[in-house]
């Protein structure tokens, strides 16, 4: 039994499972509250907006008591960001099929659509990958890597009270004295207390601060859009992640975000425009 580290003393843990729930409502509607822990700068977090809509979409195909659906893609558009408290998930099954079933998924707060996603639902594959190119990153963090949550960013990056986040400093440069790099930024997290599931991989394809802050644009960079992949099931123990830019054009920017897990597969790919400050 793997024992996990407690989050910092004073600050309450909500497990990921309990604040990602979705209460069914009937006609394909659910409920969800936003945690004000699963936050970054007190705004709800990108990925855990998407796990909610994955979750809800996943409830209104698997409705014949059989196999539980993995998540296959997620494509969502940001149209607005949510405030803390209630809000009601719409589903729409499009396609229910024996392969893939397509569910459209709407967050919507006090009448205002907020997130919207297209979810493919399926069965993840279970047998090892015949060719992959990944990032070269150990499969634990090293003993220098930042823990974000005990750290002076702790306070914005409120999502590590319920997950640890280890950044690695080699490419952290936005926290040095020169404060510039390249818009890449690896990290490794793994929720507390809960095991590791495939809508937690999905999470952390939008976990890292944004890679623009090495380029010295600092400040919410909010997602237009995301589409993200799920490759694999992940194994226990830590996910690494690798984010990176290809161009960053005015203020908007892509953000190529890899996720590996503990056996070293595939797990989660996500590709986002977003916006950096003005």
């Amino acid at each position: 039994m793997t024992i996990r580290p407690p989050a910092r003393p004073g600050l309450a843990v909500v497990p990921f499972s309990a604040a990602s729930a979705v209460r069914p409502i009937g006609d394909g509607g659910f409920t969800a509250d936003l945690s004000s822990v699963w936050t970054i700068g007190g705004r709800p977090h990108g990925g855990y907006l998407l796990v909610l809509l994955s979750r809800a979409a996943l409830a209104a195909v698997d409705t014949d008591g059989g196999e539980p659906s993995d998540p296959l893609t997620v494509s969502a558009h940001f149209l607005h960001s949510p405030e803390l408290g209630p809000v009601l998930l719409r589903t729409d099954v499009r396609k229910a099929g024996r392969t893939a079933s397509v569910v459209h998924a709407v967050l919507e707060q006090r009448g205002r659509a907020c997130v919207e996603a297209t979810v493919t639902a399926g069965a993840l594959p279970t047998t090892e990958p015949a060719w992959a190119d990944l990032p070269d990153m150990p499969v634990e963090p090293p003993a220098r890597a930042l823990d974000v949550g005990s750290s002076g960013m702790g306070e914005a990056f409120r999502l590590a009270r319920g997950c640890e986040v280890r950044l690695d400093p080699t490419t952290a440069a936005f926290l040095g004295e020169d404060g510039r790099g390249d818009p890449v930024l690896r990290l490794w997290t793994r929720p507390r207390g809960e095991r590791t599931d495939a809508l937690f991989a999905l999470l952390a394809g939008d976990i890292t601060p944004p890679v623009t802050f090495n380029l010295g644009r600092l400040g919410w960079s909010p997602t237009v859009q995301l589409t993200a992949l799920l490759r694999a099931r992940p194994a226990q123990g830590w996910l690494r992640v690798e984010a990176r830019s290809r161009a960053v054009h005015g203020r908007w920017f892509d953000e190529d975000v890899t996720v590996v897990d503990a056996r070293g597969r595939l797990v989660c790919q996500a590709r986002q425009l977003a916006l950096t400050p003005a």
